[in-house]
């Protein structure tokens, strides 16, 4: 067994024991092959490997699960989401409900440019993500109808995109530290720069390099510092010179593992992303779930209040900024808004296709 192998099945193993510990059925893994996929670009991949988890049974009501950049479903099967939501009595009941995590195109164990490819794996983009998802759910499961669709940053802007592509597929969506509106501003400079920044390592070498280049841990960091944790947060946390340095010598320290090129592609494939255009698309009830310290979706740009109206049936919940809140990754901690996707599943009206 290879180290990486070894690490995953480490990981799942840990992934077992919090499932346990956190009161829900222990999660299990799946896989699926999407045949001959075509991406945005023309390109077509005669087998798309689609890896998925799921937690409950398949006569629970079915709900999608969609994870942020660089993640997988093991991100979303933390104690501070999975363990708030999956368990007895919560919004997410898994004797309830049946819960699909995939792991996207280009994460976790899904196909991804590091399985041999490098740079010849075909360059996809959050639609082509959308339609690898919707694949797996209704060709692969056979799914005709979800309950819900869920999803946090990069699963936050998909879960817009799902409702614009496939309207009567779901009753509800809940778009977390997302916005529909196009990729841009200092979310989409910051990200440039962390890309531009690892493809410019002499290490990197056109993607054929022989160990990881020795920039991306600074890049990746950089970007992290910049665009979470929380105003409020940090200042606590770091009132100090000292106590700033020992934050970022810890951050440096436990630095991305990532592969060069599997990353470039997760965080490039939000370049051309946009929801914007198709809004008036939506027919599901939508909650979109954002805290106001974000620093990726600001809320003070109005531009969240302006695409809901455009939503037939579509609201926001606004997590209130404190030294509790992580900026951006404030909805990782779903202790914030369990209650409102309780009411939100209470009073969303059930549809059919």
């Amino acid at each position: 067994m290879n180290a990486y192998r070894a690490a995953i099945v480490a990981a799942f193993s840990l992934l077992s024991s919090l499932a346990i510990a956190a009161d829900f059925p222990t999660p299990k893994q799946g896989e699926w092959i999407a045949r001959d996929f075509k991406f945005h670009t023309g390109e077509v991949m005669p087998e798309l490997k689609l890896h998925y988890t799921t937690v409950g049974e398949p006569t629970g009501q079915p709900v999608l699960v969609l994870h942020g950049s660089g993640g997988s479903a093991a991100s979303q099967l933390t104690p501070t989401f999975a363990g708030e939501m999956f368990g007895p009595g919560q919004p997410l009941d898994a004797s309830k409900y049946y819960i699909i995590i995939p792991d996207s195109i280009g994460h976790g164990r899904s196909s991804k440019p590091s399985d041999g490819m490098k740079t010849a794996f075909p360059k996809y983009n959050y639609d082509d993500m959308v339609v690898a998802q919707y694949r797996l759910i209704s060709e692969g499961l056979r799914i005709p109808h979800l309950r819900l669709i869920i999803g946090n940053s990069m699963g936050g802007m998909q879960t817009w995109l799902w409702g614009e592509k496939y309207p009567g597929y779901m009753d509800a969506l809940v778009p977390m530290a997302s916005q529909a509106s196009a990729m841009s501003s200092r979310n989409w400079m910051l990200r440039r720069m962390m890309l531009e920044t690892i493809r410019n390592d002499p290490d990197y070498n056109g993607g054929n390099y022989t160990s990881q280049p020795r920039m991306m841990k600074y890049a990746v960091t950089t970007f992290g510092i910049a665009t979470g944790g929380g105003t409020l947060a940090y200042q606590a946390a770091a009132p100090t010179a000292a106590k700033a340095d020992a934050l970022v010598d810890d951050r440096l320290a436990h630095a991305s593992k990532a592969d060069a090129n599997d990353f470039l592609y997760q965080w490039g494939s939000s370049h051309d992303y946009d929801a914007a255009p198709g809004l008036e698309k939506i027919e599901a009830t939508l909650l979109a779930i954002n805290s106001a310290d974000d620093e990726r979706n600001p809320p003070e740009t109005g531009v969240m209040e302006r695409d809901l109206k455009r939503v037939k049936s579509g609201s926001l919940y606004l997590i209130p900024a404190s030294t509790e809140t992580r900026g951006h990754l404030t909805t990782g901690m779903a202790r914030f808004y369990s209650q409102q996707v309780r009411e939100l599943l209470q009073t969303a009206p059930q549809r059919t296709m």
